[in-house]
């Protein structure tokens, strides 16, 4: 019997430091710094800048519209044919994708840089176009790096690759929140520089780590099947615009071809919509509650840390023990129930306590919802020819919650003032659990799971 028990521990063990060691695999840790790269440049467009908008003035309901220069987060799939279809010159000859890598990235340099260069207060609809350039940037590299994911991991390696993914994107999103915020402050008291000027470092300083995704790329091996990628039957092999042509179409085809594709789409666009409603105005709801910008940053930096790397690996946990519907109910449920967490901190007063509470209990759900949602996205991209294109299709649908649907936040936290709003943005998710329920009932996760 002790024997028995012994061997069962040794087992476990066992089966423990086998799913630690595939986080060291090369190409694991090459797409858990992609993953950095992604997050990184998120909030430059999005909550960092919103931050940097409040503090100078620019009211809420023009700040809530700022949501709309992620646009091209929800329109990426209309040049992801390019990704799939041509080749970057010069830099292409380090490989289909990792060319594509390069140019995405060199592009989101120059594009911070000159944000960086704005004044929120006398150049708000430049810091707009700026704002929209680094969206666009930043969207064409995440094409280019979930097509990477997706063709590089076997699939023994898909769920770590996906929960180090998502870690490491929220990593980069907190050097963007929290570490733009500490520099901000620094620049500041600690140098003495102008308002405007601390914001104009501290954004200069994102632009530098932008460094770090290129040296990853140069580390980085082609995926094999995206090396040469073979055309289908009907699709052009000629002119540039004759091949983009055929990759889109082939892409298309082959995904509105599928059951219930509409629904499908409906469902990505929602799901994590209570995320998206909520995180619009989070920014502006801690600074206007009365915190200070570095305790905001501390509290991120600190526990909020530590819980998106919890929540990231127990995402990748679910993702592998739970069928995929189920996974799919556990972290909606989880993501949505969440943004209660503020309402009790609003009706709290000034509490930092409750403050960390809250970030904590934000970071760790959306992080494992975040998992379980890329693992659902990615198990409806079959056809490594339209990869890029698919996930783009994909991801451009999600992005619509964020981009357009949370448009109105500010205008919502005005007209019913900040407990009730985020008891709205909890109801925002239940739309999503009405067709998960239906896309369960059909049989959709027997034939993606």
């Amino acid at each position: 019997m002790e024997a028995k028990a012994e061997r069962g521990a040794q087992g476990t063990r066992a089966g423990w430091l086998e799913s630690l060691a595939v986080y060291l695999r090369k190409d694991v840790l090459i797409v858990i710094l992609l993953g950095f790269s992604s997050g990184l440049p998120l909030a430059l467009s999005g909550s960092t800048l919103l931050i940097w908008m409040t503090e100078a003035g620019i009211d809420l309901k023009t700040i809530g519209l700022f949501a709309a220069v992620g646009t091209p987060y929800t329109i990426k799939f209309l040049w992801a044919p390019l990704v799939d279809a041509l080749d970057v010159p010069l830099l292409g000859r380090l490989g289909h994708r990792r060319g594509w890598l390069l140019l995405s990235q060199f592009l989101l340099l120059a594009a911070i840089l000159f944000l960086s260069s704005l004044d929120p207060a006398a150049q708000t609809w430049l810091v707009a176009l700026g704002a929209l350039l680094v969206a666009t940037a930043s969207a064409t590299q995440d094409i280019v790096v979930d097509a990477y994911r997706v063709d590089k991991l076997a699939v023994s390696e898909q769920a770590a690759g996906m929960a180090g993914y998502v870690a490491a994107y929220r990593i980069g999103m907190l050097a963007s929140t929290a570490g733009v915020l500490f520099a901000v402050t620094y620049f500041e008291q600690g140098l003495g520089m102008a308002r405007l000027a601390a914001w104009e470092a501290g954004y200069k300083a994102m632009a530098v780590l932008v460094v770090v995704g290129m040296v990853t790329v140069l580390f980085a091996s082609e995926p094999a099947r995206s090396r040469h990628p073979a055309p289908e039957a009907g699709e052009s092999t000629g002119r540039p615009v004759a091949r983009v042509w055929g990759a889109a179409l082939g892409a298309f085809t082959d995904f509105l071809q599928r059951d219930a594709v509409w629904v499908v789409l409906l469902f990505v666009v929602l799901y994590k919509l209570c995320d998206a409603f909520a995180g619009a105005m989070i920014g502006p709801f801690v600074i206007k509650m009365g915190y200070s910008r570095e305790a905001y940053a501390a509290i991120v930096k600190g526990v909020g840390l530590a819980a998106t790397l919890a929540g990231g690996f127990v995402g990748g946990w679910v993702a592998r023990q739970m069928s995929l519907a189920a996974s799919l109910w556990l972290g909606g449920i989880l993501q949505t129930v969440a943004n209660l967490s503020f309402t009790v901190l609003a009706m709290s007063g000034l509490s930092h306590v409750m403050l960390g509470i809250a970030i904590t209990i934000e970071n760790f759900t959306s992080a494992i919802g975040t998992v379980i949602f890329i693992a659902y996205l990615s198990s409806l991209c079959r056809n490594p020819l339209h990869t890029a294109t698919q996930f783009a299709v994909l991801t451009a649908f999600a992005a619509i919650g964020r981009t357009y649907l949370s448009a109105g936040a500010g205008w919502m936290a005005e007209l019913t003032g900040w407990p009730l709003f985020f008891v709205v943005a909890t109801l925002t998710g239940l739309p999503a659990f009405v067709l998960l329920w239906w896309l369960q009932r059909r049989g959709h996760f027997s034939s993606v799971g």
